[in-house]
């Protein structure tokens, strides 16, 4: 399908300290993870970009590596350098530890994001702010939020236009909601692991 004009940003700044070392190149199938996560995306967006603090740890991927301009403040900061970056005024932006996005609901959220800033899932009183689609218009309002003292990603939704999605709408494309799923513990990671062996086995 023809990859469309928005910018993929891949958040890469945590410091993975429950994991105890850098999620983004835990090996999955033979590669790192993150490879799998700027491949989906780089089938639906004519842009990939990776913020990081250490740029130089992703220098090997062949896309466009951004630093925060505002550091220690989290996604939050991850989010502003990728608005600021990318060349497109849509983005997606999903985290480096999310092994299993799907390519149809990414252009789904672009198509939901038509008359709004931001279009995220709302599961319960859950909201999930990764793999979620922002628009450059976020821009000023996530600045405030940060020169305000803010850290919280959320911190900036009541002054943006949202479309929150609820579970069933989502389901369609992605029954378990597992493109929502991110790699926190080194469980979590042998769960993903082993399901990845069990899929190639069959």
């Amino acid at each position: 399908m023809e990859r469309l004009p928005v910018t993929g940003v891949i958040l890469a700044g945590g410091t993975s300290s429950r994991m105890g070392q850098n999620k983004a190149f835990l090996p999955l199938e033979g590669r790192p993870l993150i490879t799998h996560v700027l491949d989906r995306l780089a089938e639906v967006c004519q842009e990939v970009l990776v913020v990081a603090n250490q740029l130089h740890l992703y220098a090997g991927l062949g896309v466009r590596l951004v630093q925060d301009v505002f550091a220690g403040v989290g996604v939050l900061g991850g989010l502003h350098a990728g608005l600021q970056a990318a060349t497109y005024e849509l983005i997606l932006a999903v985290g480096c530890d999310m092994p299993f996005l799907n390519p149809c609901l990414l252009r789904a959220f672009i198509g939901w994001a038509d008359g709004y800033d931001a279009v995220v899932l709302q599961n319960g009183n859950r909201v999930e702010p990764l793999h979620a689609a922002y628009r450059r218009t976020c821009l000023e309002a996530v600045e405030a939020a940060i020169r305000a003292g803010q850290q919280r990603i959320l911190s900036f939704f009541p002054y943006v236009r949202i479309r929150y999605l609820s579970p069933q709408q989502i389901q369609p494309l992605d029954p378990e909601l597992r493109s929502f799923i991110n790699i926190n513990t080194p469980e979590q990671w042998q769960a993903v692991v082993q399901n990845a062996a069990r899929k190639k086995s069959v």
